[in-house]
């Protein structure tokens, strides 16, 4: 239970940070609904542009935040030569990128669909090179336990963001979309110069046969970040495309903010990713490492789980993160979060090849998923517009996922629950019907209803796997 103690408490600090992140991030999303209706486009813009960006990122990263994990803890390895090099290559693309798409800013912004803005291309160019030189810093911190450090400046990015988002939306009664990725420019930049000690005070060494190493391990990576990225954000990079009419940006955009709420799971994936990973490389020899794996994969689906129940839960509350004409869209929200728990366990699967450096089967499964997304995208939207894209969430992620568990059992086996897991995943469905059925009610008695079914699920679990007199802290109060 060590390591997965270590694990709950990196968690809950990330988690904290993410999930605070996030919802200071929530904020800015009825203020965009608010001065920029779903008619008007503007927010569908926001959707399609960070799609894009999410994309590149990987692309600029390829694979090295994970590769710089798996070679920091080798032990014929130099940690410091390790951390130079990665800093160095995403460093050198990073640049890269940047000038290229300054240079052709033009045909990259006409062939995007903003010719008649470049400068919001532009500014997103510069913008997600810096974030990606970023990330590897970010990823030390994390290697190096420095978590409080790094959920501080995650925050202090964010926090700037609102203010400035706020000055210029509200005060300024500003309505211009470029806005928004000017005020992204400068809190990454603000960022990087916060950042500065994690890239300073060491000789910057670049060891070309250690990268050709590292780059044989991460290239797989990258391949599957790809595949894993575009399950996220294809539908929303290809919707202005497939579903071919005058109110596509709308459309987008109220898909975009309805998936908002559904970001929650994001979060908690997140956060126990932070966590999760640098324990799972630095103890990949450790006796009793299997069974903290398959507890891991246990706690994580219980708590998604309870996660989906609160956001269902709470919709008529949560629906006013967003503008009432954005409202059409919430039917979407627990689509897509039902997608990212499947993403959540794919996440918790995809060690297997990981720690036998074979990455070659993440490319493997990610690319199924991926290719099975685009059909139900290609094939759907122009007929069901962006429900299609939501169920091409579930489909993607549902193929990948029982993909990995299938092979992974057969190269590193492990004795994951099922039947425990199951028994949540049907009470969990169970109490989603209920809550469904007591829709038509008045505001106030389904709110209360759907907060007793959710004590339901909440007791279940105190009594069958997190006993209170076993949890820190507060465990010595229920001890008898």
């Amino acid at each position: 239970m060590g390591k997965l103690t270590t694990i709950f408490k990196d968690t809950a600090i990330y988690g904290l940070s993410s999930i605070v992140g996030r919802f200071l991030n929530y904020l800015l999303v009825p203020l965009y609904t608010a001065k920029l209706s779903a008619a008007s486009g503007g927010y569908g813009v926001i959707t399609n542009i960070y799609a894009y960006v999410a994309l590149v990122l990987v692309l600029l990263t390829f694979g090295m935040e994970t590769t710089y994990f798996r070679f920091t803890n080798k032990t014929h390895t130099d940690s410091r030569v390790v951390y130079s090099t990665t800093l160095i290559a995403v460093g050198f693309v990073s640049l890269a990128f940047a000038a290229i798409v300054l240079l052709l800013l033009q045909p990259v912004s006409q062939a995007m669909g903003y010719g008649e803005h470049p400068d919001y291309v532009g500014v997103m160019a510069v913008t997600v090179a810096i974030d990606a030189f970023l990330c590897i810093p970010f990823a030390h911190l994390r290697q190096q336990k420095k978590a409080l450090k790094f959920a501080a400046l995650k925050l202090l990015n964010i926090v700037m963001s609102i203010v400035l988002n706020i000055v210029y939306f509200v005060w300024m009664d500003g309505k211009d979309v470029a806005y928004v990725f000017y005020i992204n420019l400068f809190c990454t930049a603000m960022l990087a110069v916060c950042l500065i000690t994690e890239y300073t005070g060491f000789r910057w060494t670049l060891d070309t046969k250690l990268l050709s190493t590292m780059l044989s391990y991460s290239w797989p990576i990258l391949v599957l970040g790809i595949a894993g990225i575009l399950n996220q954000t294809a539908d929303k990079m290809l919707f202005p495309y497939i579903y071919d009419r005058s109110d596509m940006h709308e459309q987008l955009g109220i898909y975009g903010a309805c998936s908002k709420i559904a970001m929650i799971m994001a979060m908690i994936t997140q956060a126990f990713r932070f966590a999760y990973e640098p324990i799972v490389f630095a103890g990949v020899k450790d006796k009793g490492q299997h069974e903290m794996y398959e507890q891991a994969m246990k706690y994580f689906i219980i708590f998604t789980l309870l996660a989906f129940l609160i956001v269902v839960g709470y919709m008529d509350i949560l629906k006013y993160i967003i503008a009432p004409d954005y409202w059409s869209g919430l039917r979407v929200v627990p689509i897509v979060m039902a997608a990212e728990i499947m993403m959540g366990i794919y996440f918790n699967l995809s060690f297997w090849y990981k720690l036998i450096d074979k990455t070659i089967w993440g490319a493997v499964f990610s690319g199924i998923g991926c290719a099975a997304l685009l059909a139900v995208n290609i094939i759907f939207v122009p007929i069901y517009g962006y429900m299609a894209c939501a169920w091409g969430g579930v489909v993607g992620y549902g193929v990948a996922m029982i993909a990995s568990y299938v092979v992974g059992q057969k190269y590193y086996p492990l004795n994951y629950p099922l039947k425990e897991i199951a028994v949540y995943l049907l009470l969990a469905f169970s109490i989603f019907e209920v809550m469904k059925a007591c829709s038509s009610w008045h505001v106030v008695a389904s709110l209360g209803m759907n907060t007793l079914l959710i004590g339901v699920f909440v007791g279940y679990i105190l009594w069958r796997d997190l006993p209170l007199g076993k949890l820190p802290v507060i465990g010595k109060y229920f001890k008898h």
